[in-house]
């Protein structure tokens, strides 16, 4: 599974950290407060305006730029102001992501100083080799092609032996598309065995427990004569 992979893609919020975490709840409220102040609205019309700029979109951040010609410095500053403290390390995930062969990238539509705080506070920094942001990507969010080509370009990668991760199946659309293989984070549990991932499609995956996964990829076998 997954053994002619060489490079591994992540996106990082609600993938290298639960969606019900603190940070989370801080990043929807830090970009609610944006769109909000832009905006001229409260929370309860910056939540309908949010949603509207991420369906017509990709971000909230590319249609505040579209529609008002927002700086892109100044929509995340609310960045600056968020606590990574609530964050711990993860030596699960860290083990399971050092021993993953070849390169690891974090591939995120936020700020690179927001996926370093992260990464630090997770203790992930040294386990990836570059982080790809949105402003890499010259303001061009996932789930673009355009984002995706300049992401891979960047770093020269072969997206026929590169696999994606991320929690919205819109996100894996286009690298699937590009010949990567993909993998889900989240999403509906599978009924049954409470297994930690699902095979979906043809180098498709979904998981809902990241380090058992990823453990899983480098494991040695188990000779069923020993045991």
């Amino acid at each position: 599974m997954l053994t002619d992979i060489d490079t591994w893609v992540l996106d990082l919020d609600n993938t290298l950290y639960p969606a019900d975490s603190a940070l989370a709840a801080q990043v929807t409220h830090g970009i609610l407060s944006s769109v909000a102040e832009f905006y001229g609205t409260d929370v309860v019309g910056a939540r309908q305006i949010q949603a509207d700029l991420v369906a017509e979109y990709g971000t909230s951040l590319r249609g505040a730029m579209t529609t008002r010609n927002i700086d892109p410095h100044e929509f995340l500053s609310f960045e600056r102001r968020i606590d990574y403290s609530v964050l711990s390390p993860d030596p699960a995930l860290a083990a399971a992501l050092t021993a993953l062969p070849g390169r690891c990238f974090v591939y995120t539509n936020g700020s690179a100083y927001h996926a370093e705080q992260a990464l630090r506070q997770l203790g992930l920094t040294a386990c990836f080799d570059g982080i790809f942001d949105i402003l890499a990507g010259d303001l061009i969010p996932k789930p673009y092609e355009e984002s995706l080509d300049a992401f891979l370009t960047r770093f020269t990668v072969d997206p026929g032996r590169a696999v994606m991760f991320d929690d919205l199946p819109v996100n894996l659309e286009v690298p699937r598309a590009r010949g990567m293989a993909t993998v889900l984070v989240g999403g509906p549990p599978a009924a049954g065995n409470g297994a930690s991932y699902r095979e979906v499609g043809v180098r498709q995956w979904q998981v809902w427990d990241l380090p058992s996964f990823l453990h899983s990829l480098t494991a040695p076998a188990v000779n069923p004569s020993t045991m």
